[in-house]
C-alpha cells in the first residue's frame, strides 16, 4: 500500500518517518496528481486555517474529496482533525466535512500549554498510548455516523467514521507507532 502524506505545511515528515518505520511505501502529497497515485493519505497537524488554504491554492480539494468518496482512508491529526470535521466552532474556514462533527480549535490552550497524557485507547490494546497535544482541538458534538474511540477528562480526543480516522494529538512525534498499525489495518479493510 501506498500512503501519502499532504505536504503543505506542518509535521509531514514526522508521519513519514513513521509510516517507513512500519515499512510503508510512502509519497509527499502537494499537486492534485500526487493524490491519484495513494491508497491512503495522511492529513498532518499544523495550522489548520493554512493548510486549508494552501488546499484550494493548489487545487487540492476537490481531487480529495473525489478519492474519499471512492473509499481512499484518511488519517488526520490535529490540524488534520480540524480539516477532516463537518463544522468547527466559530469558524468559515476551508474544511473537507468528511467527520460528522464538531470541533473546538486549540481547545486545550495555547503553545504553551501544550502537554502529554497517558491515553486508554482500547482499540490499540491495553496499554496507555502517549498523547502528544500541542495547541490541540477536541470533539463538541459526535453524529451517528462517527464512533469515539477515546477520551481525555471526558473530551473526545480520537474518532472513526468509516475509513476515516482522526486524533486531536501527535501520534507521529512519538515512538508508538500503534496508531499508525490500526490506520494501515483500518485502511486494508
Amino acid at each position: 500500500m501506498k500512503v501519502g502524506i499532504l505536504a503543505l505545511q506542518g509535521a509531514f515528515r514526522e508521519h513519514k518517518w513513521a509510516l517507513e518505520a512500519l515499512g510503508v511505501d510512502t509519497c509527499l502529497v502537494v499537486k492534485p496528481d500526487d493524490i491519484q497515485a495513494c491508497e491512503a493519505l495522511v492529513i498532518p497537524g499544523g495550522e489548520s486555517t493554512t493548510i486549508g488554504r494552501l488546499l484550494d491554492v493548489f487545487g487540492l480539494k476537490e481531487p480529495l474529496l473525489q478519492r474519499t468518496q471512492a473509499g481512499m482512508p484518511l488519517l488526520g491529526t490535529c490540524a488534520g482533525m480540524i480539516l477532516l470535521a463537518k463544522e468547527i466552532e466559530g469558524s468559515a474556514q476551508t474544511r473537507l466535512g468528511l467527520l460528522d462533527v464538531t470541533v473546538r480549535r486549540n481547545a486545550f490552550g495555547r503553545q504553551v500549554e501544550s502537554f502529554e497524557a497517558d491515553l486508554d485507547i482500547p482499540v490499540l490494546g491495553e496499554d496507555s498510548f502517549p498523547g502528544v497535544f500541542i495547541r490541540a482541538p477536541y470533539i463538541t458534538r459526535i453524529g451517528p455516523e462517527a464512533e469515539v474511540l477515546c477520551r481525555w477528562e471526558n473530551k473526545v480526543v480520537l474518532v472513526r467514521q468509516g475509513r476515516v480516522l482522526a486524533a486531536a494529538f501527535h501520534p507521529e512525534l512519538t515512538g508508538d507507532r500503534r496508531l499508525h498499525e490500526f490506520f494501515l489495518t483500518l485502511a486494508g479493510e
